[in-house]
This record gives structure tokens, C-alpha cells and sequence, in this order.
């Protein structure tokens, strides 16, 4: 079987990688991607005006705008983090495509996914290197370059 697969011309590689993929409805995608995307930035919405509701405020007292908002993509990272613990995450993913990985919610889902696929070889080797296999560079970037700035700022000032 592999002597055919390296005698296949490209072409031949081709034809036969067009017959087996399916054609992607791109009209179809992007609404889903849309209407999902929507209903996430929705939610996080609802939750924000929330916490400023009466009967919130009564309870925790009066949040600034900043607080809201740190609180609001608390809850969605949060939220995202739980759903992929619980398998849902990715089902919604099948659905929304790129609808579920575009707000905050796909940044948690980056990094939670690693860690549960890796748990099996513990929690320093397994979780805890994996975890950041996807949003790592992200993090590690960003961090180093706000602290960069922040000490340039530092002896600015």
C-alpha cells in the first residue's frame, strides 16, 4: 500500500483528496460563525448588565465600569473553561466554527483542551506543560513586553 502511495503523481493525490473532502458551504459558515459569535458576546452582555442591575448593586455594592468589565471576561473565560472541561465546548465548536473561537471564550477553550488531552500523564509533565501548548506564546510574549515597557516607563518617569 505505501509503494502505491509514493507512485501517486500529484494530480492523482489530488483528485483523489477532492473526492474525499467535502465542499464547504461558506454561506452557511459564516452565518453560524456569526450567529454564535453573536450569541457569546450576548451572554457576556447579559452578565455585564447584570452586575450593574438594582438588585445587584444592593448586593455587592457599585462596580466602576473597569470592574465590570474585569469581571464580565472573568466570567467568560470561566465559562469557556467549564464547557470544554465538560465536552461541550467542542460540540459548540463543530457548530460555530470560527463563531466559538473568535471572543474570549475560545482563548480559555485554547487552553484548557491541551490540559484534559494530557491529564493522563499528571498534573507537572501532563497538565501543567501542555496547558499552555496553544495560547503560550501569547502569554509569554505579551507579559514580557508589558513588563519591558512598563520598566521603560519606570525610568522615563
Amino acid at each position: 500500500m505505501s509503494d502505491n502511495l509514493n507512485k501517486l503523481t500529484e494530480k492523482q493525490y489530488q483528485t483523489m483528496s477532492d473526492k474525499r473532502s467535502g465542499k464547504s458551504n461558506i454561506v452557511k459558515n459564516c452565518f453560524m460563525a456569526f450567529l454564535f459569535g453573536g450569541l457569546i458576546c450576548t451572554i457576556a452582555q447579559a452578565y455585564s448588565d447584570l452586575l450593574v442591575c438594582r438588585p445587584v448593586k444592593s448586593l455587592i455594592g457599585e462596580l466602576d465600569e473597569s470592574a465590570v468589565g474585569a469581571l464580565t471576561v472573568l466570567f467568560m473565560v470561566f465559562l469557556g473553561a467549564l464547557l470544554t472541561a465538560l465536552n461541550v465546548y467542542d460540540n459548540i465548536g463543530n457548530i460555530a466554527g470560527a463563531g466559538s473561537i473568535v471572543p474570549i471564550t475560545g482563548f480559555a477553550n485554547s487552553v484548557v483542551s491541551p490540559a484534559m488531552e494530557y491529564r493522563s500523564e499528571g498534573l507537572i509533565l501532563g497538565v501543567g506543560a501542555q496547558m499552555f501548548q496553544v495560547a503560550g506564546p501569547v502569554l509569554v510574549y505579551g507579559t514580557a513586553s508589558s513588563v519591558l515597557v512598563g520598566l521603560i516607563y519606570y525610568l522615563i518617569k
